[in-house]
């Protein structure tokens, strides 16, 4: 029996996003004010009083999740995961969790992470969409169909649970994969209101300036495995953990891979720590016979 801490990613912050943290808890307080420091701005402010434009923008959703979550998992006492995991962004969360990385050197890598993927996206116009119960290698043999016959990036990018993947790709190319996802069967096939193709080829221009900045950040020797999102298995060493972040930026989070591979090696209790619950919903679909809980 092993207890798991998970970790959200960009899509699950919301206005007033760790405003009670702020208010009741004096670590969490000095936390959020260190973070402002680093950032450079307020980021509190539009966390607790911003508009849901204003947090949607890659370059304030993904510290903010990262803040939301990584405090609400340092509130907690006496804790002390025996592995862990995020969802996409998500990753640098676990990867504090598991003292792999500092606080600060994670939000700091995670303003060039967002701010790279935002150049990423105003470079090549693209998006994701979610594809409702079809099955997952029927999604992959469509996307690829679909590059072959017009030449446009589609890829899968987020297996989320069963009967649940994203794909990412351009605006084009989503479009033509959404019509025969549908003509194949499948519930829905809905484009995302996000601003980029996440997890594809077109977040190339990216990874160069995120490589940069992880293989100078000093990545320690973690006390708990994180179960990494390109390989959905149990990693330890800093090296592989650098590179699988790194690759995580172009490749597929395979969210259902990795909470089976965890549950494979013991786990048995997921608590999902930072805004919303999404996470808990998703790793019952892949097993009914876990527990799940959060704290935010």
């Amino acid at each position: 029996m092993k207890h798991a801490y998970v970790f959200p990613g960009q899509g699950a912050q919301f206005s007033g996003m760790g405003k009670k943290l702020y208010e009741e808890n004096a670590n969490a307080k000095n936390l959020f004010e260190q973070a402002n420091d680093i950032l450079g701005f307020r980021i509190t402010d539009i966390m607790f009083e911003g508009t849901d434009d204003a947090l949607k923008q890659t370059n304030v959703t993904q510290p903010a999740v990262f803040l939301h979550s990584v405090i609400a998992f340092k509130t907690l006492e006496n804790t002390a995961p025996d592995m862990v995991a995020g969802h996409s962004l998500g990753e640098f969360s676990a990867l504090v969790a598991n003292n792999t990385l500092s606080f600060e050197d994670a939000l700091k890598l995670v303003s060039i992470r967002a701010q790279a993927m935002q150049k990423a996206c105003e470079i090549h116009p693209s998006t994701m969409a979610a594809v409702l119960a079809l099955a997952d290698e029927k999604v992959e043999e469509i996307c690829a169909e679909v590059q072959n016959k017009t030449g446009e990036v589609v890829v899968a990018a987020n297996y989320n649970c069963p009967g649940q993947l994203v794909i990412s790709g351009s605006l084009k190319g989503i479009e033509v994969a959404c019509e025969a996802m549908k003509a194949a069967g499948a519930k829905r096939a809905l484009v995302l209101p996000v601003g980029g193709a996440f997890h594809s080829p077109l977040m190339e221009p990216a990874k160069a300036e995120l490589a940069a900045a992880i293989e100078s950040t000093v990545f320690h020797a973690p006390s708990a495995p994180v179960y990494q999102n390109v390989i959905a298995a149990a990693i330890s060493h800093p090296n592989e953990i650098k590179k699988n972040l790194i690759a995580q930026l172009t490749g597929a989070v395979k969210w259902t891979q990795s909470v089976q591979s965890m549950i494979a090696d013991g786990g048995t209790n997921f608590t999902e720590c930072g805004p919303g619950k999404v996470l808990q919903g998703l790793i019952l679909k892949i097993n009914k016979e876990v527990t799940v809980g959060g704290v935010n």
